[in-house]
């Protein structure tokens, strides 16, 4: 199914760079996408850091994980659904607009945060007081789980305030040519979560000692829990605010909804919110089936012996790991390529449409098959970085293998809607997002259907599917827009590619095997830094491999794949960059 989870949404980028006339140009682009880049692969670097400690303290299995995890990723959706789409496609065109007014903007966005705040306001506290009804319309728990699921949730909710927050300013600073601290401040919100994981392990003990339950959950620990994530996030927000101050823009509290240009873009913004809605309410029915298999663990841990079952937190690890090669790669490439996208639609010109887009398909598949062939291979180590035990691995291991296959199609899906939004086309999206959510919906439900052993490997594999057919549909859907754009080269380009990824697979499974890593005994499943090492060697060992068979299959689109990502460090050395841009 479409990515409804990624740290940029195309609905964002669209807002940010579409018609944008003080969007960086040709010599600023990559230098600007290396900094998001960077910013992003330190943030997801520490991700994977608070995930493997959160791991740590309540488990990928335990009878508390799926309970936080489900109750902490609804304010995000939430915010997503409800508001995301209209600061993102409405408020953002007006405030690139504004900046170049004689004020610099400075009454627009005075008024634009001033209204933020208090919507953002209203809606934060309706929702959080709404906190039991949401968490039964959205999870199957019962009893002691839903009792505790709500407590996180009261915490959590807030978050939805400081989303908003970060969401505006952070556009704000990129509509004024400041792109680095909004891709930055995630890693300030990392580090503070992290920071309170760690006081948890010490102060409340690990899920593999204390195995916490509902039943001895304490006032404390949800401080600490749900408390130390949401205070991350708060300060995620307020770090923005050091460097809005030093636009200089004169802001201060201004009420009224005068140049805000609501009305004459309200019909963008009506169809944005739906296709928000229809995107982010899948994941919310993807996550109530999920906690099926969730409220019936406690009877599978019952049993003599007892018996791990996957829950909702495998299956966001698992989607966490899977979207990294899009998250950090992907993503930037195609932030980088948007731009020419956006100005070949500008000028009329389809043909470079047309070959842009089979060029970003191609050097993009470089990454994202080399990507899904590493975490096929090395799916158990990465499983044991977010897990209490061996046997909480292997779970987790089985969920990003099936998702794994997917990877490349999440990114090449991302890739053929920037097309739409280069042309600031929202409705072909929505019409793509509601069949992807009909789809989507149908494979969730059929995944209930299951013994609850089995529905999250299920989902996964629906995850996957999604993807495949997100592609064809939006396949479909571009080339009666644009007509033929090389689809055939595309295929053949990625066919040589999975060839390369299936031999550096095959040698990353030897040193995979040399290390136990099909031993249950075995020197990867004994730690955390035992996997970390079988991980480091075998992204070396495969890295080589794979780029010597680019270079045996004579896949040009290597050279152009590491064109825009060398482009920065070929900048750095021939002046300063500019202030806007550091």
């Amino acid at each position: 199914m479409s990515d409804t989870n990624t740290a940029s949404t195309p609905l964002q980028d669209a807002g940010r760079t579409v018609g944008d006339p003080s969007a960086p140009r040709s010599g600023s682009t990559a230098r600007s996408s290396a900094i998001m880049a960077a910013g992003t692969l330190v943030s997801r670097i520490l991700g994977l850091v608070r995930v493997a400690l959160l791991a740590t303290a309540i488990g990928a299995t335990g009878q508390v994980s799926d309970l936080f995890t489900s109750a902490n990723n609804l304010p995000n959706f939430i915010y997503l659904m409800l508001a995301g789409g209209v600061f993102n496609a409405v408020l953002v065109p007006q405030i690139i607009r504004a900046s170049r007014q004689p004020d610099r903007g400075a009454d627009y966005v005075s008024r634009l945060l001033t209204l933020a705040a208090a919507a953002l306001l209203v809606l934060t506290v309706l929702v959080t007081l709404a906190a039991p009804v949401i968490v039964a319309l959205t999870t199957s728990f019962t009893g002691a789980n839903l009792a505790l699921t709500t407590a996180f949730a009261y915490w959590c909710l807030p978050q939805i305030f400081f989303y908003g927050m970060y969401a505006v300013t952070g556009q704000i600073l990129n509509a004024n040519g400041s792109f680095g601290p909004y891709m930055w401040a995630p890693v300030v919100n990392n580090i503070v979560s992290i920071a309170f994981l760690a006081v948890f392990i010490v102060l409340m003990g690990g899920e593999q000692v204390e195995r916490h339950s509902p039943d001895t959950w304490t006032s404390a620990q949800t401080l600490l829990l749900a408390g130390g994530t949401t205070l991350g996030i708060v300060i995620q927000a307020l770090v923005l605010f050091i460097p809005l101050k030093r636009l200089n823009l004169g802001l201060r509290p201004k009420f009224g909804v005068r140049g805000t240009g609501l009305g004459r873009t309200g019909k963008l913004a009506s169809v944005t919110i739906v296709t928000m809605l229809i995107g982010n309410g899948l994941y919310l029915v993807n996550q109530r089936v999920a906690t099926i298999a969730s409220d019936a663990r406690p009877r599978f841990l019952a049993q003599d012996p007892p018996v791990q079952i996957a829950g909702s937190t495998n299956l966001e690890f698992g989607a966490m790991v899977y979207q990294l090669p899009h998250a950090v790669i992907a993503l930037s490439l195609a932030t980088v390529m948007f731009n020419q996208l956006s100005s070949a639609h500008a000028d009329g010109d389809l043909p470079s449409v047309r070959a842009t887009l089979s060029q970003g398909l191609r050097i993009i598949g470089v990454a994202t098959v080399f990507g899904a062939a590493a975490l096929l291979t090395f799916a158990g180590p990465l499983g044991m970085l977010f897990s209490e035990s061996p046997e909480s691995a292997a779970i987790n291991g089985v969920i990003i293998a099936l998702l794994a296959v997917g990877a490349p199609f999440l990114s090449a899906n991302f890739f053929l809607n920037r097309v739409f939004y280069a042309s600031e086309d929202v409705k072909t999206p929505l019409k793509i997002q509601l069949i992807l959510s009909i789809v989507g919906v149908v494979l969730a439900l059929a995944a209930g259907m299951f013994d609850p052993r089995l529905i999250v490997p299920m989902l996964a594999i629906a995850y996957s599917v999604g993807n495949m057919i997100a592609v064809v549909v939006s396949h479909v859907f571009l080339t009666r827009t644009i007509g033929r754009y090389g689809a055939g080269h595309v295929f053949d380009v990625h066919v040589r590619l999975t060839i390369a990824g299936i031999v550096a697979a095959l040698a990353g499974t030897a040193l995979n095997l040399a290390f136990g890593g099909y031993d249950a005994t075995g020197f990867v499943w004994q730690s955390k830094l035992n996997a970390v090492v079988v991980l480091v060697l075998g992204g070396l060992v495969m890295s080589a491999v794979y780029l010597g068979m680019l270079k045996l299959l004579r896949i040009t689109e290597l050279s152009e794949f590491m064109q825009p990502l060398l482009a920065r460090f070929r900048r750095s050395g021939a002046g300063p960059s500019s202030p806007g841009n550091v």
